[in-house]
């Protein structure tokens, strides 16, 4: 019998736990508005999965976690068209390109990638077929959930934490006139620096997060951090509309407030 519902009511992590706890075997299929997926189980392990609107072949994997380059890439992929991805891993361990480990913990990094994406999601449905066949041609492992669902537990967490201090993505960010920190001092990821960049009262964090192709909980962390090193402020998103372009970061229309903090972001890039 299927079990099936929404995420409003049952979230990932409790569906780990239950899959887990009863060693179920089945599909586990889950969709929003913009993204299907689904995960396939045996014996309440993680075994495979995939993206409905993303290559999930091996050739695909491998090139992601850039264990092949571009050109390896599509020379496979043209080579190999006819092949299942078990044929392919044989055939790259037998010549010598790739060890079996290499291409597990390819595949390992792929699936836990796609958990950790699910794991915001507060909206959409989910079905689960119970002993549902799991795809022949792919190359299975039996990942534990245990540290996923802590992990999984440890983002919602954290999350609800941010939406109590950042509770909407449609306000945006304004450098501060005096910043309270020293610019040249921050320690910033290119993730950051890319947000740095388009920080403009014109832009919501809705659609940095878009054009920085970051998730809600990660948007909220890094507007947090900024916030909290004094580097900027809260304000309306002035103008704000979701069928808007980005507008660039750091206006020049309003010199007399963010010069001194530019050109101390512009030292600090040019220090990297």
């Amino acid at each position: 019998m299927a079990l099936k519902g929404n995420l409003r009511d049952f979230n990932l992590t409790q569906l780990f736990n239950l899959i887990h706890l009863a060693r179920k075997n089945g599909v586990l299929h889950l969709e929003n508005t913009s993204n299907k997926v689904w995960l396939g189980f045996r014996d309440g392990k993680l075994a495979y999965g995939g993206i409905d609107q993303e290559d999930n072949s091996l050739v695909a994997i491998l090139y992601r976690a850039r264990k092949i380059n571009a050109n390896q890439y599509r020379t496979i992929k043209e080579r190999a068209s006819g092949m299942s991805d078990k044929e392919l891993g044989l055939l790259l361990i037998n010549a010598g390109y790739l060890t079996q480990q290499e291409i597990i913990q390819s595949i390992q990094t792929y699936l836990i990638q796609i958990v950790q994406r699910l794991f915001l999601w507060t909206e959409g449905t989910f079905l689960f077929e119970n002993e549902a066949a799991l795809p022949s041609d792919k190359i299975l492992l039996r990942i534990n959930l245990d540290n996923l669902i802590m992990e999984g537990s440890r983002q919602l967490q954290e999350y609800d934490q941010l939406k109590d201090e950042i509770p909407s993505l449609d306000i945006a960010l304004k450098f501060c006139e005096r910043p309270g920190a020293n610019v040249r001092n921050l320690r910033l990821s290119p993730e950051e620096w890319k947000v740095v960049s388009y920080i403009n009262p014109k832009n919501s964090l809705k659609k940095i997060a878009e054009a920085a192709k970051l998730n809600d909980l990660e948007i909220r962390r890094i507007a947090f951090g900024l916030l909290q090193a004094g580097v900027v402020e809260l304000v309306k998103a002035d103008g704000f509309s979701p069928k808007r372009t980005i507008n660039p970061g750091i206006p020049h229309t309003s010199p007399g407030e963010q010069v001194s903090l530019i050109k101390r972001i512009i030292q600090r890039i040019r220090s990297l």
